[in-house]
C-alpha cells in the first residue's frame, strides 16, 4: 500500500487525542473520521485537528469506503465487539489495551483476524516504549537476563475520571486493563511463557464495584519471577514503574525514560525514531499494513496474556 492510509479514530478522550498527536508525526497517514460519545465535544476536537468527518456511531465511519483502518480508544467493554465489527467491514484495526475483558471475547477477536487476514493489533504500549525497547535489545543481544521484575501501577481513581480529569462513562479495571500491561511485558521480555500466576485483591468498592487494590505474582518457564502491585487508592505519584533486576544490571523504567539501579538516567533517544511510545505503537500498526505482515503486539501475540488474566480472575472469584 503506497497511498495515504486513511484512519477512523473511535474515542475522543485522553487516549484518542494521544493517538491523533502521534499520527501527526507519521508520513502517509491521515485521520479522516472521529467518533465520540458526545457530538459537540467530538466536533470541537475534530475542528482542532482538521478531521473532516465526525459521528457518534462507529458504523457511520465503517461505511466510509475511504477508511482503511480504525483505532479504537473506546471503553474496555466495547473493544472486542468493535474490533470484530471493524474486521467484518474490511478494515484493519488497532485496539487500545485491553483487547477484551474476557478470554472468550479475546479468542473471538483472534478468530476473526485469522479468518479475514487483516492486520489486527492491540495497544500493548510497553512493548514500544524506548525504555523497554532498550532492555529488550539488551536481552536479545545476550547482555542481560531478567531474574525478577518488580512493578508498581498506582493511580488515584476513587471516582470515574480519565487521564485528563474528566468524568468517564465506564469503569476502569486493575486486572483486565492495568495488569495486562505487565503480564504481557513480563512474558515478552523474558521470551518465556508464564507458567504460574497468583493474585489477591482488596475490598470491593461499594459504588464502583471493583477491587481498588491488587497484588499479582508471576513465574515464567525460564525461572524469572515478577511481583506486581496495583492500586486505585494511591494518593501520590501516579503511573507505572518497572524495576528489572537481572544477572548483569538493574534498570528502572518510567514510561519512555530509563535509569540504572543507581537512578542515573540512560540515554534511550536513539533506540527508535521517536521518544513517544504511543506514536511508535502507531508506526508499527501502519508499517504492518503497508508491508502486509503481522505486527508486534498482534492480537494473536498478546492472547496468552489474556489467558493468564482469565485464570487469575477465576482464582480471585474462588
Amino acid at each position: 500500500m503506497s497511498k495515504t492510509i486513511k484512519v477512523a479514530l473511535a474515542g475522543a478522550g485522553a487516549f484518542g487525542i494521544k493517538h491523533i498527536e502521534g499520527i501527526k508525526n507519521i508520513d502517509g497517514v491521515e485521520v479522516v473520521s472521529l467518533i465520540g460519545r458526545e457530538l459537540p465535544k467530538t466536533q470541537e476536537i475534530a475542528a482542532k485537528y482538521g478531521i473532516g468527518h465526525v459521528t457518534t456511531d462507529l458504523a457511520d465511519s465503517l461505511a466510509l469506503k475511504e477508511v482503511d483502518a480504525v483505532i479504537l480508544c473506546t471503553p474496555t467493554q466495547m473493544h472486542a465487539a468493535q474490533a470484530i465489527a471493524c474486521m467484518k467491514a474490511g478494515k484493519h484495526v488497532q485496539v487500545e489495551i485491553p483487547l477484551a475483558d474476557s478470554y472468550k471475547d479475546a479468542l473471538a477477536v483472534v478468530d476473526m483476524q485469522q479468518r479475514t487476514g487483516l492486520v489486527a493489533m492491540c495497544g500493548h504500549t510497553r512493548r514500544f516504549n524506548p525504555s523497554h525497547q532498550y532492555v529488550h535489545k539488551q536481552i536479545a543481544a545476550g547482555k542481560f537476563n531478567i531474574q525478577q521484575m518488580d512493578v508498581q501501577t498506582y493511580f488515584f481513581r476513587r471516582t470515574n475520571m480519565n487521564a485528563l480529569g474528566q468524568a468517564r462513562s465506564w469503569t476502569d479495571h486493575l486486572l483486565w486493563h492495568h495488569a495486562a500491561h505487565t503480564v504481557d511485558l513480563f512474558a515478552y521480555q523474558c521470551g518465556s511463557q508464564i507458567v504460574k500466576a497468583n493474585a489477591v485483591q482488596g475490598p470491593i468498592h461499594p459504588t464502583l464495584g471493583i477491587a481498588m487494590d491488587m497484588s499479582i505474582q508471576l513465574k515464567a518457564a525460564n525461572g524469572a519471577i515478577c511481583t506486581l502491585s496495583l492500586s486505585f487508592n494511591n494518593d501520590g505519584p501516579l503511573g507505572t514503574y518497572f524495576r528489572y533486576i537481572g544477572d548483569t544490571a538493574t534498570y528502572l523504567a518510567r514510561y519512555d525514560d530509563l535509569f540504572n539501579g543507581k537512578d542515573e538516567k540512560i540515554d534511550v533517544s536513539q533506540v527508535d525514531v521517536s521518544m513517544n511510545g504511543i506514536e511508535l505503537q502507531d508506526r508499527e500498526f501502519f508499517a504492518a499494513i503497508r508491508e502486509g505482515r503481522e505486527p508486534n503486539s498482534s492480537v494473536a501475540k498478546v492472547l496468552p496474556c489474556y489467558k493468564v488474566l482469565h485464570d487469575l480472575e477465576l482464582q480471585l472469584a474462588s
